[in-house]
């Protein structure tokens, strides 16, 4: 009746003191106390640019909701991914001073007699420890000295603008290969190397092909026992090697390296059968010379002496009048004629 809602009518309000610095329900029409002072800042919203960093940040958290840790890790991988690149990068780009492949030598037409056994005059270093032959799984001392043909033959890799070189892949009789997944993989590691663009088909001059008749074979690539090895490649300095046997037209692959590899290659046995057989090859085609690590930390070049180890000093010991200085440049294993083809 009195014009207001008694519904909000308190008790309180009944007997609440007056204030009269504030204006209220009874004086709506009342001015300011002070007509001279500033007038009171008005409320205002948001400015465009606070909006757009909430709706950013309101899209931020729903991408990390719906993410979860992935929204953190996925960044992090990335940036992880970039620097082992640079890395590998950075780590591949030793080789030769240049930037470029390792030397080769010089390639000869004809190749005659046993290449690429170290050749002792009794003035060698027999404690060279890079040339002894790792511990390792059993091979085999002695073979018969007759080899079986690994049946198969493949169709030709490179261009072969100048040779295409026919080979066979045999195993010394008495040589069980079974430790290491048998005849037929071993043929196929040596075919897979061969094939490889970064071994000597790099060389449009150069091609391959695998034949099962001995006929036809330019050399033979053969897996050969401790004993046969010493026969067909000499033993003049006590190391075990491999070598090239040109009158017998025969890459003699040594089995207790092909089982143990060699101490530069720190237990990589699958790059070091690749070097074995590139190197060796490179023999049977006309690289007869040794080739000495070319810069300090680079890549070894194939045709290095890698078997008895990656450092000129240490080869330069074993044969003081060979081809490799003693210079103290070490190089790091490599199996491959061209490692950036």
């Amino acid at each position: 009746m009195f014009g207001y809602d008694t519904h909000e009518l308190h008790e309180g309000d009944l007997f609440r003191e007056p204030d009269f610095d504030r204006p209220g329900w009874n004086d709506p029409l009342r001015a300011d106390r002070d007509p001279t002072a500033e007038p009171r800042a008005q409320a205002r919203g948001p400015r465009r640019s606070e909006l757009e960093g909430i709706r950013r940040r309101t899209r931020l958290g729903t991408f990390f909701a719906a993410y979860g840790w992935r929204a953190y890790a996925v960044p992090i991988l990335l940036v992880v991914t970039i620097l082992v690149v640079v890395s590998a990068v950075r780590s591949s780009g030793g080789g030769s001073g240049s930037g470029g492949d390792p030397g080769l030598g010089a390639r000869e037409a004809n190749v005659s007699g046993i290449v690429g056994a170290p050749k002792g005059d009794g003035r060698f270093d027999a404690s060279v420890e890079s040339a002894a032959l790792p511990v390792g799984g059993p091979f085999t001392e002695a073979g018969k000295g007759t080899f079986h043909v690994i049946p198969g033959s493949t169709g030709q890799v490179g261009k072969g603008a100048e040779h295409v070189f026919a080979y066979t892949v045999d195993v010394e009789d008495g040589v069980d290969t079974v430790g290491y997944g048998g005849d037929g993989a071993f043929a196929q590691m040596i075919d897979q190397t061969l094939a490889n663009p970064k071994s000597w088909i790099r060389d449009e001059k150069v091609g391959f092909r695998r034949v099962d008749n001995p006929d036809e074979a330019d050399f033979h690539i053969s897996l050969t026992s401790q004993m046969t090895v010493r026969q067909d490649c000499g033993y003049t300095i006590p190391v075990e090697s491999s070598c090239y046997n040109a009158d017998l037209k025969r890459v003699i692959l040594n089995e207790p390296r092909w089982v143990r590899g060699a101490v530069s290659y720190q237990g990589d046995i699958g790059s070091y059968r690749q070097y074995m057989i590139n190197h060796e090859v490179g023999h049977a085609i006309g690289y007869a010379q040794h080739q000495p690590c070319e810069s300090d930390g680079g890549l070894a070049p194939v045709m290095m002496q890698q078997t008895f180890g990656t450092a000129n000093n240490d080869i330069a010991r074993l044969d003081p009048d060979g081809v490799v200085p003693m210079n103290g440049l070490v190089c790091k294993p490599n199996p491959w004629p061209y490692p950036r083809g």
